[in-house]
Parts: C-alpha cells; structure tokens; sequence
C-alpha cells in the first residue's frame, strides 16, 4: 500500500517546478481515427504571465505540420526529493513573432530559456526554427504527497 497520494501544486510550487524553461511533450491533435501526434520539445516558462514559450523545428523533416492555432496539450513531469510532480497546459498554439505579439510578450521570451537539444542528425544551425507561444485556458498540477502519519 502506498503512503503518497497525488495532490495539486499551488502557483508557487508549480512556477518552482517549471522554473524558467526545460522538457516536456507537447500534443497535436489528429484526424478522428488516428492518435494524436506527441513529440517531446524543449520549452521556456514565463511565470509572470503563465506563458509558455517553444522554439519548434520546422520543414520538410519535421512531422509537427503547420501548428499555428492548434490545439494542444503540453505535459511537464518530473521527480523532486523522490516524489513526482506534473503540469498538463491545454490551449491554442500561437505562432510568435515580433511583428504578431506585444512588447510584453516580446519581453517574456526574453526572460525564458529554451534548451537546445540537439537530436536533429544533422548541425542545429542547419535546422529552421519558428517560436510558438502558450497561454493555457487550462492547467492542472499534480504533485505526490506523503499519507504516512
């Protein structure tokens, strides 16, 4: 029998576990009779605004598509002093340039870091990126707590 139970991270904690960027897997949707498309993404996190930030690869290599106003999912997790933690966001993928968002926005991605993981074959600076930005209209956190007394 277990001594932990899984219990949400308040606004604190979860900026704690996202901190200002890292790993996750974010999720496009599909036709209806096929599963959704999964990749795992490097991500920046800009806790002032709750705001996601991806540089994705994009072209003929790519098996994202065009993602500008999709639909996703993006799920974070990890374990911190032995126990689990997650974040789901769910909310449109919005393409982010200079020329499309505020200068806010513009200052988030700036303060966010985005690691490069290079799993690409081939030199990063031969791969063409484009940044993305999300918003959440939903996220929930989870987080494994002790039940032991």
């Amino acid at each position: 029998m277990s001594d932990t139970e899984p219990t949400a991270m308040d606004a604190e904690e979860r900026n704690a576990f996202l901190g200002t960027g890292g790993t996750g897997v974010i999720s496009f949707p599909s036709s209806d009779d096929e599963s959704p498309r999964s990749v795992p993404v490097s991500y920046g996190y800009d806790k002032s605004d709750t705001t996601f930030y991806f540089r994705l690869a994009v072209g003929p290599d790519s098996d994202k598509g065009d993602v500008a106003g999709s639909h996703v999912t993006f799920v974070v997790y990890g374990q911190q002093d032995e126990n689990w933690q997650s974040v789901i966001a769910k909310g449109q993928l919005k393409e982010t340039t200079e020329a499309s968002v505020a200068t806010d926005s513009l200052e988030g991605l700036r303060q966010v870091h985005i690691p490069l993981v290079d799993i690409f074959g081939r030199p990063v600076k031969d791969v063409p990126f484009e940044f993305y930005r999300l918003v959440p209209d939903e996220m929930t956190t989870r987080k494994e707590s002790s039940t032991a007394m």
